[in-house]
């Protein structure tokens, strides 16, 4: 192929440069500009207030204003991953206790789709012995010991719903809005609207304990199509608190620092060139990594809490657990981050072996999250912290008042199904009503029969009390606008105090 003389090459790199793409990239009034300023939200670069929010170009996280007024500043969302049995914790069923053993009718099983029963399964009672607790007189399961000296300060849901019967889809709904993967998380979402009130810390911190990432994978605290700088940050109870948050051998902080500073030129440089808002989102990571270097070994470190602190959670430093995660929550909310999410695994309670028996392992579950769950919210209470930090606790779905009959046959240890029409989740805290219940299920606790709310209808709850109209509260994506309910839910009115 003959070569071109240099002028005409010089000419064809040019035309290839301006491209389509190119053009909306640098075109004013082209995508580029149009994703920037849905990002700043009525904002321009330089941090002047122009409305309720107020952002730097070099700082997407920094702190904002709610819409509306809002009850609570941050979230701690606690997800047991595998989805806890709610009649072994809050659901107290006697008519089951006296139908255990008994052919499950075909009205609750015609037209069904079940994840791994087959056949016509057994009855199961209740593996669990119930009291009522408190001034509210709530029923709970004795898997709890701890637990009813705040059940007074919650308010619990008991017949949430879900359309997902398999772990990764139905997490997904839960954090996402939706079964599929490319939105973005709640936690995300939160980010995006309020940024953080530590410019040090990440705005969305996760923690995971249980041995395992959820089904869903790292996708339930992704940002989807949000800028990139919104995903959540994970962080580990054991060993360094990020992986590669430390300088490597030979560089100091000083050189970090310069380093940082001379990217961060180049990356304004071609903000200035192309206006791509995931520019921005670049040049904050840069620059919160490095302040991150100093700040998060200090909010990550359980160690120097004091010994009633550790007796009261059941912490161990220098290890992974839940409990060690549930106390960084509070350093987490206490520094400023927004929204730290939890997954614990280990909650999927089939009964196909010891460890996932409801009479044996499920147990264990039980009385790990116990402790720590009870003394987070005991703490936050204490500190003042709980009247602005909204306290979520549950699974992606529920399980079936039926013994699973995997393959038709009965397991050998006792355990459920996957259930998605109803099962529990709990609030507390910012401003979240006390001591109360909300729906209820039917005499065996496999249907909802008064006060059912969808997985859309808690993130437009959680939503409200943190400022936001849901259905107003949206991000433009390919041609729409969308938001994290999708085209559903409703504020569960009655559990707001």
């Amino acid at each position: 192929m003959k070569k071109l003389p240099i002028h005409q090459e010089a000419k064809k790199l040019e035309l290839e440069f301006h491209t389509r793409r190119h053009f909306l990239q640098q075109c004013r009034t082209g995508m580029g500009m149009l994703a920037l300023g849905s990002l700043l939200d009525g904002c321009n670069f330089f941090g002047e207030d122009m409305g309720n929010h107020s952002i730097s170009h070099a700082n997407p996280l920094a702190a904002k204003a709610s819409p509306l007024p809002g009850k609570a500043k941050s979230v701690i969302f606690l997800h047991m991953a595998g989805a806890p049995s709610q009649l072994e914790m809050f659901d107290f069923k006697p008519a089951l206790q006296k139908m255990d053993g008994m052919d499950c009718p075909d009205s609750f099983i015609q037209g069904k789709k079940f994840a791994f029963i087959r056949g016509v399964p057994k009855l199961l009672g209740p593996q669990a012995e119930f009291k009522q607790y408190g001034e509210s007189g709530i029923w709970l399961s004795n898997h709890m010991p701890y637990f009813p000296s705040v059940v007074d300060d919650v308010a619990i849901l008991k017949a949430v719903s879900t359309d997902q019967f398999n772990h990764a889809p139905a997490q997904l709904l839960m954090h996402c809005g939706t079964a599929r993967l490319g939105r973005p998380s709640m936690g995300s979402w939160v980010t995006y609207g309020l940024g953080t009130e530590n410019s040090n810390l990440p705005g969305f911190v996760v923690l995971t304990s249980g041995g395992r990432n959820p089904d869903a994978g790292k996708s339930v605290w992704g940002s989807g199509f949000l800028p990139s700088v919104y995903q959540g940050v994970q962080c580990r109870s054991e060993g360094d608190p990020v992986l590669f948050l430390k300088d490597p051998n030979g560089i100091d902080r000083d050189m970090r620092k310069a380093s940082i500073e001379a990217i961060n030129k180049v990356n304004e440089i071609s903000y200035q060139e192309f206006q791509d808002p995931e520019i921005l989102s670049r040049i904050s990571q840069y620059e919160m990594a490095f302040n991150m270097q100093i700040a998060v070994p200090d909010v990550m470190n359980i160690s120097d809490e004091p010994e009633y602190i550790h007796r009261m959670y059941g912490t161990k430093p220098g290890k992974e657990s839940f409990a060690n995660n549930i106390l960084l929550a509070r350093k987490l909310v206490e520094k400023g981050v927004r929204f730290v999410q939890l997954f614990d695994w280990g909650w999927d309670s089939h009964g196909t072996d010891p460890g996932t028996a409801l009479d044996l392992g499920f147990i264990q579950k039980c009385r790990e999250n116990d402790q720590a769950v009870t003394a987070l919210l005991t703490d936050l209470k204490q500190r003042g912290l709980l009247d602005e930090t909204l306290v979520v606790w549950g699974g992606e779905f529920g399980r079936t008042p039926m013994q699973e009959n995997r393959d038709g046959k009965q397991n050998v240890f006792k355990g459920r199904d996957h259930h998605s029409d109803a099962f529990c989740m709990w609030m507390a805290g910012g401003g979240i009503r006390k001591g109360f219940t909300y729906g209820e299920t039917d005499e065996i606790g496999y249907n909802a029969v008064d006060g059912k709310v969808s997985v859309f209808d808690v993130q437009a709850t959680i939503l409200k009390q943190l400022g936001f109209e849901h259905t107003s509260f949206t991000y433009p994506f390919q041609g729409r606008n969308f938001r994290l309910t999708d085209v559903f839910g409703k504020v569960i009115d009655p559990i707001i105090a």
